[in-house]
């Protein structure tokens, strides 16, 4: 039994920046620190990391030609024991939510670890579905922030879900496109399979014009010192964006790193957020 392949399956530095998110969501949600921040913080890492399991159990003919280094087709993991591993810390995150955490948070880490599980069986391979259910999990970080204050705390951070919810489907998207050869190869049915690498693309940047202009109506909350600020991290995935559309083949896709360019301006757009919530109320 090798350990790192055991962490490595959970894709740990995902895991950890979307569990830290889930603390500055609740930072910006409530303005502070308060200790229910650490219950947020590992029922995402357990769920999140339950559903890159689990999505590696089903995706392991896939990962054989788009990722062969990974545990599974690597040989280092068995499917049969994956599936244990993610049913185990799908319960785990659960339970911790049910036993430390407000009833809103169980609720949602219920529903997002069913979402999870269904986009890895069968929603991965549905067109635009399948992205926009990642993309909701994603966003969806910030929803758990929220939660600590009830229902009008998930509403106050709906805009900044919303926007967040854009830049993640363009990326999904424009990762789609990137592994167009292996999806096609096993008779996945993704967009770019579908329609073609530009037309996705063209899609892509559309929900990245959309999450940036959802990111700039927040200046009715923060003001123009929020708007000079988001302006950087906006350009920076409308460059991102506009990159990616250039092109036409899965390999020039890959070389465009359209896709590194839009998770940048996605994690210093979460700074500017939090930052806005310390600062500006």
């Amino acid at each position: 039994m090798v350990v790192s392949a055991w962490v490595q399956i959970t894709r740990p530095v995902n895991c950890f920046f979307a569990a830290f998110a889930g603390i500055l969501a609740t930072i910006i949600a409530t303005g502070t620190i308060t200790p229910s921040v650490w219950y947020v913080f590992f029922i995402i890492l357990l769920v999140t990391g339950a559903g890159n399991v689990i999505n590696d159990y089903y995706d392991a003919e896939i990962d054989a030609i788009n990722q062969p280094q990974r545990p599974i087709p690597s040989g280092k993991i068995n499917r049969k024991s994956a599936l244990c591993y993610a049913i185990i810390l799908f319960l785990a995150g659960i339970i911790l939510a049910y036993l430390s955490a407000p009833a809103a948070l169980t609720g949602i880490a219920v529903i997002n670890s069913i979402i999870l599980w269904l986009y890895a069986a069968y929603l991965k391979s549905t067109p635009i579905f399948g992205n926009i259910a990642v993309s909701y999990l994603t966003s969806s970080i910030f929803i758990f922030g929220g939660a600590i204050q009830g229902i009008s705390g998930i509403i106050s951070l709906l805009p900044i879900t919303g926007a967040t919810f854009g830049v993640i489907l363009a990326r999904e998207l424009v990762k789609d496109a990137e592994d167009m050869p292996g999806d096609k190869a096993c008779g996945a049915r993704t967009i770019p399979v579908l329609y073609g690498v530009q037309k996705t693309l063209i899609l892509a940047m559309f929900c990245a014009i959309a999450g940036i202009i959802i990111s700039l109506l927040l200046f009715q909350r923060w003001g123009i010192y929020y708007l000079i600020a988001i302006a950087i991290p906006d350009l920076i995935i409308f460059y991102g964006a506009i990159k990616g559309v250039r092109n036409t083949s899965a390999e020039q896709v890959i070389n465009s790193k359209s896709s590194k360019i839009l998770k940048t301006g996605m994690f210093l757009s979460l700074l500017i957020f939090l930052l806005s919530a310390v600062i500006l109320g």
